[in-house]
């Protein structure tokens, strides 16, 4: 047990040994490297790596993408909205809504509090203004109730893009198609990229590296499809800033970044956000079964929260009807280092 008096070890990390978890960690931190750069930091054969990766896109449907940095792309309207409803909508007419838009990058069917998450994003203020209005329109009939905030700041995670929003952004039709291709699939080579697009070998690996030398990719990661027998549980909080806030903060930034699992699969952190507008802070985490996702997620947030009178909305994740929700594992200390912070013992 930790100094913060919480502890989280998952049983699915246990499932799969350690070689397995450490591969899905290099895979997470860059899709794109070669199987002998993998065998060789592993210190296992070729062969080896092949087999468990065939292995691990199998049981846990990875999908090769790119980590995207939205401001170097001009994607400045980040957005996070729950919705409820009063009517039990058709979500098959609420999935072609939202994909009939570029704004809407990901929307996930919530059981609890809300009944909808949305991530959305768009290239201008004006076009994210008019898709928020216009889908309040189109879902009225369903007696929704709509609450957006902006996202101020990602501390943790990322939210795959669409290829319909790479398509509308200003830059070279090539660059862009390149985009869309590593966005698809990370792993794609440079003699697929130069035979898709029509572009001579040595051009795509000019272009290639004038995109990476942009920063508007930030790394090429992973995305794993929900284990069914998993809970993921999102938690919206709105609080009261008072005294010792910082102290608090600290805590739950250390809670996140605790695990009784060397290089685990799952966490109780998937995603984690700095908000303004209806809310304050997000976060998105998955575990083992309900119980644990409520103790380790909800109860602990409001115990250490509770002195800034912190407001919780909180539901379980049922299906994604757009996008791709990403879950992969990653260093959650060394993406915590990144941002100072201090605990007063």
């Amino acid at each position: 047990m930790d100094d913060t008096g919480y502890t989280f070890e998952s049983e699915f990390d246990k499932r799969y040994g350690l070689l397995t978890r450490k591969l899905i960690r290099l895979i997470s931190e860059d899709s794109r490297a070669p199987i002998l750069e993998l065998s060789n930091v592993l210190g296992v054969s070729r062969r080896t790596v092949r087999e468990r990766l065939i292995r691990a896109e199998k049981d846990l449907g990875i999908k090769y993408t790119a980590e995207f940095n939205e401001n170097a792309l001009n994607l400045t309207n980040p957005h996070l909205i729950l919705a409820k409803f009063t009517n039990k909508p058709d979500w098959d007419e609420v999935s072609r809504i939202l994909s009939s838009s570029y704004v809407p990058q990901l929307a996930v069917v919530m059981k609890g509090k809300y009944d909808l998450l949305i991530y959305a994003n768009a290239v201008t203020s004006a076009e994210y203004v008019y898709w928020d209005k216009s889908t309040q329109i189109k879902l009225s009939k369903y007696g929704v109730s709509w609450h957006p905030s902006d996202v101020a700041h990602k501390q943790l995670g990322y939210f795959p893009l669409r290829n319909e929003l790479i398509d509308r952004l200003e830059m070279d039709p090539k660059r862009k198609e390149m985009l869309k291709l590593i966005n698809s699939n990370a792993r794609i080579t440079f003699s697929d990229i130069s035979k898709r697009i029509g572009m001579h070998f040595n051009t795509v690996a000019y272009n290639f590296n004038k995109l990476m030398a942009s920063g508007k990719v930030k790394r090429f990661t992973i995305a794993i499809s929900p284990p069914k027998d998993l809970t993921i549980i999102s938690l919206f909080s709105k609080y009261i800033l008072s005294d010792g806030f910082e102290d608090d903060a600290g805590r739950i930034r250390k809670v996140y970044t605790t695990s009784g699992t060397d290089y685990p699969l799952i966490s109780r952190y998937l995603m984690c956000a700095q908000l303004v507008g209806s809310y304050d802070f997000f976060n998105m985490g998955i575990f083992d079964s309900y119980d644990v996702a409520f103790k380790q997620a909800i109860l602990q947030y409001k115990d250490i929260m509770k002195r800034h009178k912190a407001h919780v909305e909180y539901g379980c994740v049922e299906r994604v009807i757009l996008g791709a929700l990403p879950l992969r594992s990653i260093d959650t200390k060394g993406e915590y280092n990144i941002i100072k912070w201090t605990v007063h013992q």
